[in-house]
């Protein structure tokens, strides 16, 4: 990414100096004010806990950090580091990638907590926004569909674009999140539709629009080498591991979570086998591409998302992880040509194939699940 400017001429090198440290500056200036105004501890958080826990006959156990941190601590890890490290395989952005993945996500989560906290948990009385651990979950969620977008547009804006872009993502997401979860009441605990779906295609959206004509002449930049493919292969491992925790985090206690960590374990697991063979299949004398290693390997639980915590069946995991791996690594072998051939759409980490056709599918999985879900399978208090 640090390369993507050394075409330019002094003017705009001076611009470039001035305008990254001024945003900072002035947006991070407005999170203070506004954290001010509206943000406060929720009860479980607050100093008073102490006297609620006594009025409602609570244990320190009962307090929702005890459940939630350890989740919490897992999406964070997949924030910051897989989705940070994934982006490292392009050789020329690799520290653009961990970089600006840093900058975009500490800021993002800062708008999350207002944006989400304006639609989701206004005290209309105070005015003010409480936030406890679950509203940290929320705002890594809300930050992963700007992180996703990124994946588009790598090595293709700067810095300062890629705040406005996520700055108007966030906003964007807290409104399609309001509008998917509280007015339609649709369940996706792991976010195919709201999380996935969403920011796959605002980043495919921005990348349409910011297509150059000579576009084939960035083809040198992008390449990948030894280091910076083992380096995204790092960010799918940690990817791999704590997806379970992704899908399962802001889900209801007890068996419901219990079922999201199964399903998208499991689902994983076979989506890494078909993985392998379809791209081996593609290659010629069978040779693996990292690229489908790195990316289509999560594809199972990008569409698990929206039916984790139903009554899917673990074999229904399995089949899900074992198509989700054929179509997102037949995507990248032929969609992604497709669409910068045809549509002069550039998708330089393919985040159709990862986030945005998966999450798509695993929304209407997970209407098929619901809407065939009976008393009997779910139970009376189900």
């Amino acid at each position: 990414m640090g390369n993507c400017w050394q075409s330019l001429g002094p003017q705009n090198n001076t611009y470039i100096r001035l305008s990254l440290p001024a945003v900072c500056f002035v947006w991070q200036i407005a999170m203070i004010i506004l954290f001010g105004v509206f943000i406060r501890y929720d009860k479980e958080s607050d100093a008073h806990w102490a006297e609620h826990k006594k009025a409602e006959n609570l244990t320190d156990i009962d307090n929702e950090f005890y459940f939630r941190y350890p989740s919490f601590q897992d999406v964070h890890v997949m924030i910051f580091v897989g989705f940070g490290f994934l982006m490292t395989f392009l050789k020329r952005y690799s520290y653009g990638g961990v970089g600006f993945n840093f900058l975009i996500a500490s800021f993002g989560l800062q708008w999350a907590l207002l944006m989400q906290g304006w639609f989701h948990s206004l005290d209309l009385t105070t005015g003010k926004i409480y936030i406890g651990i679950e509203s940290l979950i929320n705002a890594d969620f809300c930050c992963a569909g700007s992180l996703i977008a990124f994946g588009a547009l790598l090595g293709k804006v700067s810095p300062v674009q890629l705040m406005v872009v996520t700055l108007f993502g966030v906003t964007l997401f807290a409104v399609e999140e309001y509008i998917i979860l509280d007015l339609l009441h649709c369940r996706d605990a792991g976010g195919s539709m709201v999380i996935h779906c969403f920011g796959g295609y605002y980043g495919l959206a921005i990348s349409w629009v910011l297509y150059r004509p000579n576009l084939h002449q960035s083809k040198r930049l992008q390449g990948s080498n030894y280091h910076s493919d083992l380096f995204a292969v790092i960010g799918t491992l940690f990817l791999w591991m704590f997806w379970p925790s992704f899908n399962s985090a802001i889900t209801d206690h007890g068996d419901g979570q219990h079922r999201a960590v199964i399903n998208t374990y499991i689902a994983l697991a076979s989506s890494v086998l078909t993985v392998y063979a379809t791209s081996s299949m593609f290659q010629k004398r069978g040779k693996l591409d990292m690229v489908h290693i790195q990316n289509s390997s999560l594809a199972g639980a990008v569409a698990m998302g929206t039916a984790a915590e139903f009554m899917i069946t673990p074999y229904g995991s399995l089949i899900v992880g074992f198509f989700m791996g054929i179509i997102s690594t037949f995507g990248y072998v032929f969609v992604t040509p497709f669409l910068e051939r045809s549509l002069k759409l550039q998708d330089t980490c393919g985040i159709h194939n990862l986030h945005a056709v998966p999450g798509m599918l695993g929304g209407f999985i997970g209407a098929i699940v619901a809407a065939t879900a009976t008393e009997e399978v779910y139970s009376k208090e189900g």
